[in-house]
């Protein structure tokens, strides 16, 4: 039976993978090199902006952001060429990966900002360094040069940080507490893109809003629709507001 097409709308994504039997994916620096040097490209060539990222030795963490329907294939390109690197270069037949990618759709800010600070961080939970500036294969080192990378030149913190590298240090040197991790990622209704070809009908939602004309309503209706399970960003979309500003109502509607 054929694989149904995953669900892929314009936003976040928090995208994983491993290799096949957790074995390694990368042996030497100029392996991390030339996986960067894909994601770069492939980025570039679909529109797509790599907020974070963190290769490890056997898996990978992405933080990207997507604004039309490309996502399987920007993976497939980058998964499929660096596989062809790998195997010639090792001599090695057969699968590299553990299988398809996972991705994970990002509905809430607060469960980004905390995120962002997980990736980074994966070499020193692993102990592999102890500090996050000794470790060269992530996007960190990157957001403190002089010159940010193209492909990085779009993400999130050089977008609200620039060249205030105290704050980046600070910021992506926050402290994680697993637990909070995990109840933010229940709370933000972090959900895994599934394998299925139905889209969220935003007809429905707009329809929900077309006759109201309080903003108390319409506050309303947006903590009802999200609670519903609509996203901030779908929500934000259909009224032509930003993210942040639907998520401001939402907080504050909570309390």
């Amino acid at each position: 039976m054929p694989r149904r097409p995953r669900i892929e709308i314009a936003g976040i994504y928090h995208v994983i993978n491993r290799g096949v039997e957790q074995r390694d994916i990368f042996k030497e620096p100029a392996d991390y090199e030339y996986f960067e040097e894909l994601m770069c490209f492939y980025a570039k060539s679909y529109g797509i902006t790599i907020h974070n990222y963190c290769l490890m030795t056997n898996h990978y963490h992405l933080l990207i952001e997507i604004t039309s329907e490309n996502l399987s294939k920007f993976m497939r390109q980058l998964n499929m060429n660096y596989a062809i690197y790998f195997n010639k270069k090792y001599k090695r037949v057969g699968h590299l990966w553990q299988g398809r990618f996972k991705s994970w759709y990002i509905t809430d800010e607060a469960y980004l900002y905390t995120l962002m600070c997980y990736i980074e961080q994966n070499p020193l939970k692993a102990n592999m360094v102890k500090t996050l500036e000794e470790y060269p294969y992530s996007s960190y080192n990157y957001f403190l040069r002089d010159h940010i990378p193209e492909c990085l030149s779009n993400s999130w913190i050089a977008q609200n940080y620039g060249n205030d590298k105290q704050s980046i240090v600070e910021m992506l040197n926050s402290p994680i507490d697993i637990e909070q991790l995990k109840a933010l990622k229940k709370a933000a209704s972090l959900i895994e893109a599934p394998n299925i070809d139905k889209k969220p009908n935003t007809e429905v939602l707009k329809r929900r809003f077309s006759k109201i004309k309080e903003i108390k309503e319409r506050n309303a209706m947006i903590c009802k629709s999200y609670e519903e399970g609509y996203s901030q960003h779908m929500i934000a979309k259909v009224l032509g507001l930003a993210q942040s500003t639907v998520h401001g109502i939402i907080k504050r509607g909570r309390k």
